[in-house]
């Protein structure tokens, strides 16, 4: 976390951001701190969690530019299993033809590739009440300065223009600073296991008169 105030501006996402999401995905991997250095291939966090959005969904994705350079990301899915099933036609082939699957790998990215080849589907009741999905970053220059909640509003915001009712995201379990900043926000925490916490919002009408 810096303390120096931040001078920047939340932008749509752009084409020629995708390096920096990659980047800053790497940067925030380990349960929100830096794993660089702990893959071989530091593209994989990327793939999984960054790319599909930016590249399939450009109109929920928002990035936090300070003077040209890209601090932070909020990317969304407006219908979490029409998303999924554009993924299993567009982003996932290509990438599991890549990187084949090593079954009882050991190394970090054994574990990343394997989540490539096995999709975990979303619980019904959940999508039934919050149907889109997010995934924020901001690297530590950007944190603590209200940004992360200026992101999600922002998506928010977008999100309840067409047409959502709710949105969810996972947060690792050794992320305690995202856990007690979601908790200080007015969102439920709706599941916990052994890997992390879910929370969830839901989208009002009331946020397209913000």
């Amino acid at each position: 976390m810096s303390d120096v105030r931040l001078d920047a501006r939340i932008r749509p996402c752009r084409p020629d951001d995708l390096p920096a999401l990659y980047d800053i995905c790497l940067r925030t991997g380990d349960a929100g701190e830096d794993a660089t250095g702990l893959v071989e291939d530091p593209d994989l966090f990327g793939h999984l969690w960054a790319g599909p959005y930016a590249v399939l969904e450009p109109e929920h994705a928002l990035v936090l530019d300070a003077g040209g350079e890209v601090v932070g990301y909020v990317l969304g899915a407006l219908d979490t299993e029409a998303f999924q099933a554009r993924c299993e036609a567009e982003w996932w082939p290509p990438l599991r033809e890549r990187y084949p699957e090593r079954p009882g790998g050991e190394r970090l990215d054994d574990l990343l590739v394997a989540m490539l080849h096995h999709r975990r589907p979303r619980d019904p009741e959940l999508l039934a009440r919050y149907p889109s999905h997010l995934h924020i970053d901001l690297l530590p220059a950007a944190q603590g300065q209200g940004w992360g909640r200026r992101l999600l509003d922002a998506l928010f915001r977008r999100l309840a223009a067409a047409g959502s009712v709710g949105v969810h995201w996972g947060v690792n379990e050794r992320n305690q600073r995202a856990i007690g900043f979601y908790r200080h926000l007015s969102v439920e925490e709706v599941a916990a296991d052994a890997v992390g916490r879910t929370f969830a919002t839901p989208l009002p009408r009331s946020l397209l008169g913000d």
